[in-house]
């Protein structure tokens, strides 16, 4: 579905970080209500039937401004630079602070809010989940700049690139936002913040395999396209290219696919992703997308960046040059080759460049900060297995040991298939 929504729209579509945030609340609050005997799984589950009820669009916010990264949340010169409870009340709390890079949250009616790392005990007030209109008093969002973002107050259907979707990033902002207790699903189990931050973004990184990719498959298609409009589709390093551009593609889909497939259940009963995997889909969408974009640039020629704009090719001394210098084959008119040539500069530099390269590379978490699995008590490790016994921190990093892990869970749970439980399953 990911796949197919991304090939419609040509465009980030705005869904795939409230469906992440919906799957890893579900679980987190899920074992926090089975250690302490929280409310926060009901408030969640009343919640997400709401939504679906009223069929209404949720935005997820994890990314905090943050501040100087080298302090925790509570040392910040500003406290503000992660959201916090300035204010606990019988009936709910109050939040002040900022999320960053919301993309989609101008067109959602909820938000829910996340932790954005793990957080250690004086960061109490930090450690807080929890959902709201997005018309709350308090809220409200300032639309970040895009790429040629002005061409869309023009008047140019042309110039846009792609003339029916799209989108906008906003800075949200909460001062003193009041959130009442049926709405919260963390609030100050610190322990948990951690559990949220991995789950959602092993759920988003796995996301990547679809969005992103039925994006690729636009922008490979229009690269396609441009090299017929430019009459050098026979060439064989245009069909080399082409070839490349769709593996590149088509082994993120796999990535996506492969950490889908090798998920498991949760104690809730929801599914978790394979990690490891969504780790290794993250990794190569920090990569393929650029690399599709400079082949489709290849393909496209210098001209998708020079072309005159549409007011000139519509004016009456100007468009009759325009069409007889910039045209490609003779069965295709000029004005069909300036527009593929501007939908592959939407995606490559435009305002769909936002989610389909800069996103890619920090959406989901920096790819230099994956999600780690430490070694169980008492799980033997690599050395041990060569007769050296377990000693985990002499002549092995602790990375190669975790990863090592994982296939010791992952070959147990195929020994042994843990029985299904209810509750809603990740898709």
């Amino acid at each position: 579905m990911q796949r197919l929504l991304g090939q419609k729209t040509a465009a980030c579509f705005q869904r795939c970080v409230g469906m992440d945030a919906f799957n890893a609340e579900y679980s987190t609050t899920y074992e926090d209500r089975q250690k302490y005997g929280t409310s926060y799984h009901e408030n969640f589950k009343k919640f997400m039937l709401y939504c679906q009820e009223n069929d209404l669009t949720v935005d997820g916010a994890m990314t905090d401004v943050k501040g100087d990264r080298s302090k925790a949340p509570h040392a910040q010169d500003d406290p503000d630079m992660f959201l916090h409870v300035v204010e606990r009340r019988p009936d709910g709390v109050v939040v002040c602070g900022a999320k960053a890079h919301q993309t989609g949250i101008i067109n959602s009616h909820e938000v829910i809010v996340m932790p954005t790392q793990s957080m250690g005990p004086d960061d109490k007030d930090y450690a807080i989940s929890f959902a709201v209109p997005l018309d709350t008093k308090g809220l409200f969002m300032i639309i970040g700049r895009q790429s040629c973002d002005t061409r869309k107050l023009e008047g140019s259907e042309m110039d846009v690139g792609n003339s029916e979707f799209g989108g906008v990033e906003a800075l949200t902002v909460f001062d003193h936002v009041f959130v009442p207790n049926d709405r919260i699903f963390m609030n100050g189990e610190t322990e948990y913040a951690g559990m949220l931050v991995e789950r959602f973004a092993g759920y988003h990184r796995q996301s990547y395999g679809g969005c992103k990719v039925g994006v690729g498959d636009v922008l490979i298609g229009a690269a396609a396209v441009a090299a017929d409009y430019n009459g050098a589709n026979k060439a064989s390093h245009i069909k080399d290219k082409l070839i490349e551009m769709t593996h590149l593609n088509e082994t993120l889909y796999c990535c996506g696919i492969a950490c889908s497939a090798e998920g498991a259940p949760t104690e809730s009963g929801n599914y978790m992703i394979d990690l490891l995997l969504a780790n290794v889909c993250k990794q190569n969408v920090t990569r393929f997308p650029y690399e599709i974009v400079r082949l489709a640039e290849d393909i496209a020629g210098g001209v998708m960046v020079t072309a005159p704009g549409e007011a000139d090719f519509r004016d009456e001394k100007l468009g009759p040059v325009i069409d007889k210098y910039l045209k490609g084959v003779s069965t295709v008119s000029t004005e069909n080759r300036l527009r593929i040539l501007r939908l592959i500069e939407n995606l490559s530099l435009g305002t769909a460049a936002v989610g389909y390269r800069t996103e890619s590379l920090h959406g989901a978490g920096s790819p230099a900060g994956p999600a780690h699995h430490d070694l169980p008590s008492g799980q033997p490790g690599p050395q041990e297995r060569a007769g050296q016994g377990h000693r985990p921190h002499q002549g092995v990093s602790k990375n190669h040991i975790r990863i090592a892990s994982v296939f010791d869970r992952r070959a147990a749970a195929i020994r042994r298939p843990p029985a299904l439980k209810g509750g809603i399953r990740h898709v």
